[in-house]
């Protein structure tokens, strides 16, 4: 894993994989490289690059990472609750951890978690250990986080009219 500290947002490297393609005169090299950024704050984003060259590789994957940010709740140092996240055929599970506690996670979770900004959560990797499947299954348990006044405003919205007693 590869961090540059050159801009405001954290970036990592999670894995380069050195593809090639069986042509008439041979192997024709290329490289996809996947990356994550985050703020640090609570944003985090992951794309996948792809090019002849692995610098360009990288590059393309962060202007794509870059575009694709999005928020997750959080409630201090950790997640608001626990979560499972599915994507192919990879599962995780997140579940907050209290103070103190630090990222207990495997290296391409813990690699989307650091780049969030998240410092104290407990996760488990449950079925495939491709990084691809364990990035996109730890997106999903992302995107379902809602915190407290998420929760009560969608409860107050489906909440049924009161009817008044004849």
């Amino acid at each position: 894993m590869r961090d540059s500290s050159s801009s405001e947002y954290i970036e990592k490297v999670v894995r380069i994989n050195r593809v090639a393609k069986v042509v008439k005169g041979g192997k024709r090299m290329s490289f996809s490289a996947l990356i994550v950024v985050g703020d640090g704050k609570g944003r985090v984003g992951v794309a996948i690059g792809k090019a002849n060259e692995v610098a360009d590789a990288i590059a393309k994957g962060l202007i794509h990472a870059k575009r694709n940010l999005f928020r997750v709740p959080l409630v201090g140092t950790t997640i608001p609750h626990a979560a499972i996240g599915k994507y192919g055929a990879g599962k995780v599970l997140m579940k907050p951890a209290s103070q103190g506690t630090g990222v207990i996670a495997g290296g391409s979770v813990r690699a989307v978690c650091e780049a969030c900004g998240i410092r104290d959560i407990l996760t488990k990797s449950l079925g495939s250990d491709n990084p691809a499947n364990m990035i996109g299954a730890t997106m999903d348990a992302f995107h379902q986080m809602r915190t407290m006044e998420q929760v009560s405003a969608l409860r107050a919205d489906t909440a049924p009219a009161e009817t008044a007693a004849p």
